[in-house]
């Protein structure tokens, strides 16, 4: 199993599962009145969805070989450690500029801070939209 697609797929289909079986123990609700499981559960089947089309996709296309990047992996999951130690010290707008500032000198593209910038702009206003519009409670600031 050298094909990237194929392993992207599978990948993405066990991540579908990981949450969406568990998410079938909550109560589910309906739309007018969400249970705490009905979320996770169309979060998880959407994702299957889009795994299933990866696995088919992947039989048609150019299989493309595996490859593993330490440098990159280590890079994004120091972002990501930064974003939780950030948010946890100081708020979640933090957070989030240090996890895209760090995360995109795992890119291949010539780094550039005003790209970081629209980024970061626009996963704050993506949070924000999740507190302001949906109620949730994040420590933004």
């Amino acid at each position: 199993m050298n094909d990237r697609n194929l392993v992207r797929g599978l990948f993405l289909a066990a991540i579908a599962l990981l949450f969406g079986l568990p998410s079938l123990r909550y109560p589910l609700g309906d739309f007018s009145r969400a249970g705490p499981g009905l979320f996770p559960l169309m979060m998880a089947s959407l994702l299957m969805v889009i795994a299933v089309a990866t696995i088919i996709r992947s039989r048609f296309v150019e299989h493309v070989p595996m490859g593993f990047n330490p440098k990159n992996i280590s890079i994004i999951l120091g972002s990501l450690c930064g974003f939780a130690l950030v948010s946890h010290f100081v708020n979640m707008t933090a957070g989030i500029i240090v996890l895209v500032f760090i995360a995109s000198f795992a890119g291949t593209a010539k780094y550039s801070i005003k790209r970081n910038i629209a980024i970061a702009t626009g996963l704050c206003l993506i949070a924000l939209a999740f507190v302001k519009l949906l109620g949730f409670n994040l420590p933004l600031y």
